[in-house]
């Protein structure tokens, strides 16, 4: 693979917008030493307000003034650091390109020839286009086509505008190539526009969500010709098979307006139908093409103060236990179910920025101190030895791996990762799901990904993954979708819908629906993975018994959801009788265990109605009696 980073750009309104406000301050400082002897304090007030009626555009100040005739790409970004720096350290590296050319133009050659000599990178492999004007330049695909040429380059090509100012410097350009090398076509680098950005001055990319392949390239569309705000910018992996394809290109655009990249890309997309495919960026790109100074001072203040809001300030995310009403444990069964999330209980995770990727174990949940022998003999007993750490471990390994398939190229930023939770273990409360939850969430906000990136179905179906495929957690898709939606969840799983889209359908319902709940479980449960028993592959051999009680949990899960809505809780509460009943009938005494019969006796001693819960050691009881001693008072 070789690199190639052009800074052919002429720049002219922002060296030149440099070159006044060198001339402004020193305008300034001849007119103030001129009448330095003579000026009252009355008239110093007047010289600033002239003054800064320039500085709107211009920058009076002279802040900039020691850039004068700097190229644009050797200008400081963020953190004072050259903006073409940045590009060299990330594509600096032998193992991913055998050689790196930079691209600029006569005017600039010499600028960009002490910077090479300055930061080690090969003199030789800087090429001249011979333009010295802005009305004399090539035009970027000219001057790729000549690197290309003159060099003799008959290997895969990443191409890179070195001038542009990213907000995140530390992105992966190894995840880049990988996703570029799984795919049959080019490659183009997109991201999600800020607000306030316009999309009519991008080159626009509808990309498809399931294959990432560019379906249309739009460069500058008009507004309102397309929704999308993804916006490709000049940064892109070309196969060797592409390359004859410039030539052709530039044959047919003798004019040097129609030679730049978004032409070129429009071209192969929409004429060509060469196939194309796009990354995401989690991140922004500014000072793209022609820019002013105030563009400049704008973006590089913005980003700037977007890097020290977030210096070490930890991202913390909650999720919340979760209770399944009616319908358990169809979820798994094609069925049909209706679940809250809980406040009482919940798990947090909390992220911090650090120099090494770090994931601290809880101590109690993680124990590794123990007082003696006997003291690790109790606490393996009962607690087992699977505690919340591997839990951000599979968490942080499925996402790389999901955004690296998504075409989702993160930064190589670290951090450290740190839980807590309050659910009690292992008795049907989601607590395992609870805690990758919330280091999903986490992970999103730390690496900017958006719910359009995992929208909130496929997050469900991650979540699962990850203690499924990852862990090898026996667990249904109702949990996972109750934690990412919250509240009160109607939910199918019907064959049609998972088949179809790949996950089934989630209403929010109205909390207020409710009746007033009562929750208990065993102090002392079993493992909530293995409690299934073997009806699932009871249901996978055809037994026409479990195949019909899913049919029927469904049905109950349906009349449940016209109860609540009706406020209906004297036959809320009866389907909730006849849920528990079926679910004893398919899964058997054994499996459900004594102590969750006795509390089921217990409830029916005090006439409360209960829900048995998907682990098998939670009851959910609508109470038929407020706090004050009252009866609870359903519809008339």
């Amino acid at each position: 693979m070789i690199c190639i980073l052009l800074v052919a750009g002429h720049g002219a309104l922002l060296e030149s917008q440099i070159q006044i406000c060198g001339s402004l301050r020193s305008h300034w400082w001849s007119c103030a030493h001129r009448t330095e002897l003579r000026t009252s304090a009355l008239h110093e007030p007047q010289c600033r307000i002239c003054f800064s009626t320039e500085r709107n555009q211009n920058d009076g100040t002279g802040l900039y003034s020691h850039l004068t005739g700097v190229p644009k790409a050797l200008l400081p970004g963020v953190g004072g650091k050259k903006i073409l720096d940045f590009w060299w350290e990330t594509v600096n590296t032998r193992q991913l390109f055998s050689e790196v050319y930079l691209v600029t133009n006569a005017d600039k050659y010499k600028h960009y020839e002490r910077w090479a000599t300055a930061n080690d990178f090969p003199v030789e492999n800087v090429v001249n286009d011979g333009s010295t004007t802005l009305e004399g330049r090539l035009g970027a695909v000219a001057d790729l086509e000549l690197a290309i040429r003159s060099r003799r380059l008959r290997d895969d090509i990443m191409v890179i505008a070195g001038d542009m100012l990213c907000a995140d410097q530390n992105f992966d350009i190894a995840q880049v190539l990988r996703f570029f090398r799984s795919k049959p076509g080019d490659l183009a680098i997109y991201y999600e526009m800020e607000e306030g950005e316009s999309s009519t001055s991008r080159g626009i990319v509808e990309v498809c969500p399931e294959s990432h392949r560019i379906m249309h390239f739009l460069e500058k569309p008009a507004a309102g010709v397309t929704g999308s705000r993804l916006a490709s910018v000049v940064f892109y992996c070309l196969r060797s098979q592409t390359l004859p394809c410039l030539a052709r290109f530039l044959a047919l655009r003798p004019r040097v307006e129609d030679r730049t990249l978004g032409r070129l890309w429009e071209w192969l997309v929409n004429e060509e139908k060469l196939p194309v495919y796009g990354m995401k960026l989690p991140t922004g790109f500014q000072l793209i093409g022609q820019v002013g100074l105030s563009d400049y001072t704008k973006w590089l203040a913005h980003y700037s103060t977007k890097q020290q809001e977030s210096l070490g300030k930890p991202i913390r995310s909650r999720s919340y236990a979760r209770v399944g009403l009616m319908g358990n444990p169809s979820d798994g069964f094609h069925g049909k179910t209706i679940a809250l999330s809980i406040a009482n209980f919940w798990a947090e995770v909390s992220l911090t920025e650090s120099s090494t990727l770090v994931l601290l174990p809880h101590p109690l949940n993680d124990p590794t101190e123990f007082g003696s022998l006997q003291d690790l003999f109790c606490i393996s007993r009962k607690e087992g030895y699977l505690g919340g750490l591997r839990l951000l471990q599979a968490t942080c390994k499925k996402f790389y791996q999901f955004c690296s398939k998504q075409g989702i190229a993160l930064s190589k930023q670290n951090f450290t990762l740190k839980y807590d939770t309050n659910i009690p273990r292992q008795v049907g409360l989601a607590g395992s799901s609870a805690i990758v939850s919330a280091t999903l969430k986490c992970l999103m906000k730390f690496f900017n990904i958006t719910d359009s990136d995992l929208p909130k179905p496929v997050r469900a179906n991650f979540i699962l993954n990850v203690e499924s495929e990852e862990l090898f957690i026996t667990a249904g898709l109702q949990d996972r979708v109750v934690q990412v939606y919250e509240g009160l969840v109607y939910m199918d799983f019907s064959k049609a819908l998972m088949d179809d889209k790949g996950y089934g359908e989630y209403i929010p319902m109205d909390m207020s629906c409710l009746p007033p709940l009562w929750l208990a479980y065993l102090g002392d449960p079993s493992d909530s993975g293995r409690i299934h028993s073997d009806v699932r592959q009871r249901w996978l051999n055809g037994d026409p018994d479990v195949v019909e009680a899913m049919k029927s949990f469904a049905e109950l899960t349906d009349g449940a959801r016209d109860a609540l809505q009706s406020r209906d809780w004297a036959r809320l509460a009866e389907l909730m009788d006849r849920n528990f009943d079926l679910r004893r009938s398919v899964y058997g005494d054994e499996c459900l265990g004594q102590g969750n019969l006795k509390m089921v006796q217990l409830a029916k001693q005090v006439e409360l109605k209960q829900a048995f819960q998907q682990a098998g050691c939670v009851f959910c009881h609508i109470v038929p009696f407020d706090p004050c001693g009252g009866r609870a008072q359903g519809p008339d």
